[in-house]
């Protein structure tokens, strides 16, 4: 899918999506490789036998030492997450609280996000550049209207801080460097299928990206990360 005659930049670019076995993270492999600015598209995947783990840094760091040879990179896309981790989906309540759900929930969701964006954030290139991570607007502090969700709420809001803190250190070295927690919306796929009934509205992959992508070239170099959704609209933290 190609972004309606535009390019997410002006020049030649090469991007690298991380996840790219799950249902997002393969669209974007996809987009990418449709923008005929995109002279390279390297696509991670647990699956593809590499043994990117996000729990394990020394997997995490030899996946970039790897992909180091063919940047840099103008743009990289953290596509991994997980609603539901062995079995458990999203808790209800409180009295639904597991300890070693929460501590899960953190390592896939914010830590390990975390450890990628260090080994990472050294290969991307110098001037205008992107580095975005999806997000969950259930992560947004402000935002939260409806409890529940602990260890997934929980996750998000601390990856969201991460991704503002890395993004202020980072951009003393590179001001032209965004990073943006992205909204996919709710994405007709594995993850979400449990959770979606008949009355909500979903996106195609193919749709939530297209959107994400249009909302990566409109954003401007600002201080500090972006956090929006697939349409382009800022979520307060």
């Amino acid at each position: 899918m190609s972004l309606a005659g535009e390019t997410l930049f002006a020049h030649d670019y090469r991007a690298l999506v991380i996840g790219a076995g799950g249902a997002i993270g393969q669209a974007f492999v996809q987009a990418l490789q449709a923008d005929p600015r995109c002279v390279c598209v390297l696509a991670l995947a647990r699956a593809a036998g590499t043994g990117f783990d996000l729990r394990d840094e020394c997997a995490i760091a030899q996946a970039a030492a790897a992909a180091a040879p063919q940047g840099p990179w103008h743009c990289i896309v953290d596509a991994t997450g997980a609603l539901t981790l062995d079995g458990h989906g999203p808790e209800k309540s409180l009295a639904a609280l597991q300890p070693d759900v929460l501590a899960s929930q953190f390592a896939i969701n914010a830590i390990g996000p975390l450890l990628v964006l260090r080994h990472f954030a050294p290969l991307l290139a110098t001037g205008a550049c992107i580095y975005a991570k999806l997000s969950a607007r259930v992560g947004s502090i402000s935002d939260n209207r409806k409890g529940g969700w602990y260890g997934y709420r929980g996750s998000k809001a601390a990856l969201n801080m991460y991704l503002q803190t890395a993004a202020i250190e980072l951009q003393r070295k590179n001001p032209e460097l965004r990073v943006v927690a992205l909204q996919p919306g709710t994405v007709r796929s594995e993850l979400s299928r449990p959770f979606t009934h008949g009355t909500t509205p979903t996106l195609s992959p193919a749709e939530s990206v297209a959107g994400m992508l249009e909302a990566l070239r409109n954003l401007a170099p600002q201080a500090g990360a972006h956090f929006v959704d697939y349409r382009g609209q800022a979520i307060p933290w």
